[in-house]
C-alpha cells in the first residue's frame, strides 16, 4: 500500500440557513444551501501493518478520539480489515466556525483509507458510515454543492456561478448545541424554492441562527461590521463565528483585529477527491 500524502478537506459556507420548524423529537428542520470553498485542511495517510490506528496534529492540538481517528475506527470495523493507517492532519480551517471543518475531515478520512486500504466500499456505505459521525459528512462525501432539507440529510446537487468571498473568523467560537437551544431562536420561516435562490444565490435568504449569535457572541457582529465597513453585505455561515461576504476579484481586504483568521477563498465547483468512491448516484463517477 503506497502512502497518500496532502489530502484536500475542503471547508464549506451555508448561503442562507433557515429553521422553518421542529420535530417532536427535537430535531431542527431547515433549509440552507452548503457550498465547498477553497479553504482546506490537509491530511496524510502512511499504512501501519500492526493494525494500529494513530494521528499526529501539526500546528492545532486536536482532542485524542476526534472525529478523523473515529472515521478511520469506523471504517477498519466496517471493513474487516487488518490495515491500520497513521494520519497527519495538519488543521488550517477553524474550529467552532460553522465552517465544517470536522466533518470534512471525516469525511476526506473515508474516501482516502476506502483507497489506501483497497476496501471498494460504494459511496452509499461510507454515507452510512458518515452520518453516524455528523450530519454534514454525507455532503462532504458526495462532494456537490447542495441544496439541503430536512434535519440535513436531504441534498439536492446545485450549479453555482463562480465567485470570490471575505471569510472572517473571530477569535472566539460559537456552540451549535447551544444556538440550537436557545429560547429565542426563530424556527417558523417560510420554506422556500430553489428557483427563488438560483435567481439571487448569493444574496438569498438569511441565516436565522445569526441574532442568536450575536447576542452569545459579540465579536460575530464586530466581523459583519467590519466586512460593511468595506462595503461588502456580510452573513454568518452556519452556527458561526465565521462570517463571509462575496467580493470582487482582487478588491482586497483591510487588516483584521488581532487573532483574527481571514482568508480570500473561491468556491469550488466540486470536492477535489469526487469519484474516489464508486457511486451511482448524485453524479458520482468510478474512482481510478
Amino acid at each position: 500500500m503506497k502512502a497518500l500524502y496532502d489530502v484536500p478537506a475542503p471547508a464549506k459556507l451555508n448561503l442562507f440557513l433557515h429553521i422553518t420548524g421542529r420535530r417532536d423529537d427535537g430535531y431542527h428542520l431547515l433549509q440552507s444551501a452548503f457550498m465547498l470553498i477553497d479553504w482546506c485542511d490537509a491530511l496524510s495517510f502512511e499504512p501501519r501493518s500492526d493494525g494500529r490506528i494513530t494521528r499526529q496534529d501539526v500546528g492545532v492540538a486536536l482532542p485524542a478520539e476526534d472525529l478523523v481517528v473515529r472515521a478511520a475506527r469506523a471504517l477498519q470495523a466496517a471493513g474487516a480489515t487488518a490495515s491500520g493507517v497513521h494520519i497527519t492532519l495538519e488543521k488550517r480551517i477553524p474550529s467552532q466556525a460553522g465552517m465544517g471543518g470536522g466533518s470534512s475531515d471525516a469525511a476526506t478520512c473515508l474516501l482516502a483509507l476506502n483507497r489506501l486500504w483497497k476496501l471498494a466500499l460504494p459511496l452509499s456505505r461510507l454515507e452510512e458510515i458518515g452520518l453516524r459521525l455528523g450530519a454534514d459528512v454525507p455532503f462532504f462525501l458526495r462532494g456537490r454543492n447542495a441544496w439541503v432539507e430536512g434535519i440535513g440529510e436531504r441534498l439536492a446537487p446545485l450549479a453555482l456561478p463562480s465567485a470570490h468571498f471575505a471569510v472572517a473568523k473571530p477569535a472566539e467560537g460559537l456552540s451549535t448545541e447551544l444556538i440550537f437551544g436557545d429560547q429565542h431562536l426563530k424556527r417558523d420561516t417560510p420554506p422556500a424554492i430553489i428557483s427563488g435562490f438560483a435567481a439571487n444565490p448569493y444574496g438569498f435568504g438569511h441565516n436565522d441562527l445569526q441574532p442568536v449569535a450575536q447576542r452569545l457572541c459579540p465579536p460575530v457582529t464586530q466581523a459583519l461590521e467590519w466586512l460593511g465597513a468595506q462595503g461588502l453585505k456580510a452573513r454568518m455561515t452556519g452556527s458561526g463565528s465565521a462570517v463571509f461576504a462575496q467580493m470582487l476579484q482582487g478588491q482586497g481586504l483591510r487588516p483584521a483585529p488581532a487573532g483574527w483568521q481571514v482568508r480570500e477563498c473561491g468556491n469550488l465547483e466540486v470536492h477535489p477527491l469526487v469519484g474516489w468512491a464508486t457511486s451511482d448516484d448524485f453524479g458520482g463517477r468510478p474512482g481510478a
